[in-house]
């Protein structure tokens, strides 16, 4: 079973109250080239549940100012997809749980999507998302390959989705479904609007097969205990760039201890 589906399951069968998933997202090559592999490690043993690992790209149009800021840094760096391949080779040794690349399609189409996949699969990647890459056109054109290798490709929903599409990404989703919080690009907010809480309801309300997973605009306590109200789980990307702006990867625990545990 693929690790994200086991990780899945786990938080789902805890009872009538179970742990939320946290996920994180982070750039590969930032804020140093060889920092990768130590955040991952950080992060895990932090009690982190799942893992975005960013592949930088010199165009990331849905991405706020936080992390096209990290994304040209980590390029600048030296960052490429065979570097952070072979950052990963030896990834598995110590870290267990899911391990996802999110980026955009452009830098995965000149690899080659096969080769791509089967780095992935080789390094112990369990999935990909990819925000550009149309849900019709992967299933038509990709889904065998994805399969070949054991990936999961992760959809994201917006509040401007139709029901109706939303219900067809559910039929063809492994894994989870990205909800995305907002139409904006990514970036930390510090509370929900009650518009994007109704949001979260009307996809409760849907009873979709596929567990959701939150983004965009989780910062903090606060967000993660509204955010997991309505999904299995929630994701950060912006706030926890931003901690590593400013912080050292050995103070990784007390930002995660700020989401899962109440602060105050």
């Amino acid at each position: 079973m693929n690790r994200i589906e086991q990780s899945l399951l786990k938080h789902n069968s805890n009872g009538t109250d179970p742990k939320k998933l946290l996920s994180i997202y982070f750039t590969a090559g930032y804020p140093n080239l060889t920092d990768t592999a130590e955040v991952i490690k950080q992060l895990q043993s932090s009690g982190v549940d799942m893992i975005e690992i960013g592949l930088p790209f010199s165009d990331p149009l849905a991405d706020g100012p936080t992390i096209q800021a990290s994304s040209t840094a980590a390029l600048d760096n030296g960052m490429t997809t065979d570097t952070l391949f072979e950052q990963l080779k030896s990834i598995r040794d110590e870290v267990s749980i899911p391990l996802l690349i999110m980026g955009y399609f452009n830098p995965m189409l000149q690899y080659g999507i096969e080769a791509f996949c089967k780095k992935c699969s080789e390094t112990g990647i369990d999935g990909l998302i990819i925000p550009d890459l149309p849900v019709d056109v992967f299933h038509k054109e990709y889904l065998p390959i994805f399969e070949k290798h054991g990936l999961y490709n992760v959809f994201l929903i917006t509040p401007q989705t139709s029901d109706e599409r939303i219900k067809y990404i559910d039929t063809i989703s492994k894994g989870f479904i990205y909800m995305v919080s907002s139409a904006s690009t990514t970036g930390a907010k510090n509370s929900f609007d009650q518009d994007q809480q109704d949001y979260f309801q009307r996809i409760e309300a849907l009873n979709l097969k596929t567990p959701q997973i939150i983004g965009f605009g989780i910062s903090n306590h606060e967000t993660f205990k509204q955010a997991t109200q309505h999904a299995s789980g929630a994701i950060i990307g912006s706030a926890f760039v931003k901690f590593l702006t400013e912080h050292t990867i050995q103070e990784i625990p007390r930002f995660v201890e700020n989401i899962i545990g109440d602060p105050s």
